[in-house]
C-alpha cells in the first residue's frame, strides 16, 4: 500500500486531506503540532507522499503590515509556516528517494501570490506562504531527476477554524462575491484536499502552483 504523511492532520484542511488520501487508498500517518516529526518519520518503512497541510495565522501575535508587525509575530509565523516545511521535507526526501520517487505537496495561500488589501494585510503570513511556493518550486527542479515531484496548492478563503475571524466578519462575508466570484462563498477543506490528492498522483506534474480560490487570483 502506498504511504503518505500529512502534517497539520488535526486541522481543517489537514483532517480533510487525511480522509481524502485514505479514500484514495493510501496508508496515512498524521503529524500535528504536538508530535515529534523524527519519531513519525523514523518508524516508516516506506514513504510515497508528504503533504504539508499545516500553518498558523499570526494575527493574534501581532502580524500585520510591515510597519506594525511585531518581531514576535514575524518570527513565530516564519517558524511555523516556512521553516517547518523545510524540516518536514528534510525528513521526507531520503525516504522518497529510497522508494524510487514520490511526491511532496505543500499548502501555501493566495496571499503568497498576490498582495492582500486592508482586510488581509498580514505580511509575515504572506511572506511565509510566498516562501513555501519558492521552496517547493526549487525542490521540484532539484529532485525531478530522482522522480520526486513537488507541487503547491494555494487556497483562498476556506471554511476552517483558522478562518473564523473572516467567517464572523460581516464585511468580509459581503465581499465574497468580489473576492471568490465562482461561488461567492468560502471554499471547503475538501476542495483543497482533492487538489492535494491530484498533485500527489499526477505523474507528469511538478513545480505546479495550483490555485483553489474560487477565482480570487483570476481577477
Amino acid at each position: 500500500m502506498t504511504s503518505a504523511v500529512v502534517t497539520g492532520s488535526n486541522g481543517g484542511i489537514g483532517s480533510a486531506t487525511v480522509n481524502a488520501f485514505e479514500a484514495a487508498g493510501f496508508s496515512v500517518d498524521g503529524i500535528d503540532v504536538e508530535d515529534d516529526p523524527a519519531a513519525v518519520f523514523g518508524k516508516l518503512d516506506r514513504l510515497d507522499v508528504l503533504v504539508c497541510a499545516h500553518g498558523i495565522s499570526g494575527r493574534k501575535l501581532g502580524d500585520g503590515p510591515v510597519d506594525i508587525c511585531t518581531d514576535e509575530a514575524w518570527d513565530a509565523v516564519l517558524e511555523a509556516n516556512l521553516r517547518s516545511v523545510f524540516a518536514y521535507c528534510k525528513h521526507a526526501i531520503p525516504l522518497l528517494r529510497a522508494a524510487g520517487g514520490g511526491a511532496i505537496v505543500t499548502v501555501s495561500s493566495v496571499l503568497g501570490l498576490v498582495g492582500g488589501d486592508e482586510d488581509f494585510a498580514t505580511h509575515a503570513y504572506a511572506a511565509s506562504k510566498a516562501g513555501v511556493i519558492g521552496l517547493t518550486r526549487a525542490m521540484a527542479a532539484t529532485y525531478a531527476k530522482e522522480g520526486i515531484r513537488c507541487n503547491v496548492v494555494c487556497p483562498g478563503l476556506i471554511e476552517t477554524p483558522m478562518s473564523r475571524r473572516a467567517q464572523d466578519d460581516a464585511r468580509i462575508r459581503a465581499r465574497l462575491p468580489e473576492l471568490q466570484p465562482l461561488t461567492g462563498d468560502f471554499g471547503r477543506p475538501q476542495d483543497v484536499a482533492r487538489a492535494a490528492v491530484y498533485l500527489a498522483t499526477a505523474p507528469f506534474v511538478t513545480g505546479a502552483v495550483l490555485t483553489v480560490d474560487g477565482g480570487w487570483t483570476a481577477r
